[in-house]
């Protein structure tokens, strides 16, 4: 009802100042260029680009002997030390020692990675590649909460098939650990902004978290919330 009466406020106040073959011009076509300013799409990581398991990666921490892995471990956001690795609040090694210590024995990097990478349940190449497709037009991020375990393995040749890094499939990565926060803490988004210099009304934010679209759309981005797993190529194509 609202595009009817401004489209009829536009037409009658232009009818006379404008050529006729812009006054005719239909909404669709007025639409569609107002979406061909985006210039920018950031994806989370687990769950949107990879497939994620919560379950599976208690069993792995269980494995290494984390009794309490299902109290520490959620889908989203973390518990304990887990938590403060993925802020940031400490290293990698200092979380290896800590969880050393919980476990009463010692754990090696590769059994605490092995323990984190759990978490995935697949890498689609398809999903990769459509990544890359759409570098040819946008720029590509990706804004994730996880920690040096993850992004070690994913930023090495190990992370595909194809024996390529998730760096070369996107122009930069964000990590929670980095940016000293996790979101749906609004800082994390303010340290992407501040450092790619996107503007987020010319962003699409692609995120399975509900909490973390919420954010998303109060800091004036354009947002999509797909299933973990799910293929949301053609979901994303409607928003182009």
């Amino acid at each position: 009802m609202e595009s009817a009466v401004f489209f009829a406020i536009w037409y009658f106040i232009d009818l006379h100042h404008l050529p006729f073959t812009i006054k005719c011009l239909p909404l669709q076509r007025i639409n569609k260029k107002i979406m061909k300013q985006i210039k920018n799409i950031v994806f989370d990581f687990g769950g949107v680009v990879i497939g994620l398991d919560r379950e599976q990666a208690v069993k792995a921490f269980e494995r290494i002997g984390v009794r309490e892995a299902d109290s520490l471990l959620g889908k989203y956001h973390q518990q304990g030390i887990f938590q403060e690795v993925e802020n940031g609040n400490i290293d990698a090694e200092t979380f290896r020692c800590e969880l050393s210590k919980i476990c009463g024995k010692e754990l090696t990097y590769q059994d605490v990675e092995n323990g984190w990478k759990g978490f995935v349940t697949d890498v689609p190449q398809y999903k990769l590649d459509y990544l890359n497709e759409l570098r040819k037009k946008y720029k590509v991020y990706i804004l994730s909460n996880t920690n040096p375990y993850v992004m070690g393995w994913a930023r090495s040749n190990a992370f595909t098939s194809a024996g390529k890094p998730l760096d070369a499939y996107v122009d930069k990565i964000y990590t929670s650990y980095e940016a000293g926060s996790t979101k749906p803490d609004p800082g994390i988004f303010n340290y992407m902004i501040k450092d790619s210099k996107l503007n987020p009304a010319e962003t699409i934010f692609v995120d399975d978290g509900a909490a973390n679209i919420v954010i998303g759309k109060e800091l004036g981005f354009i947002t999509m919330q797909p299933e973990n797993g799910e293929d949301w190529r053609q979901k994303l194509e409607k928003l182009l």
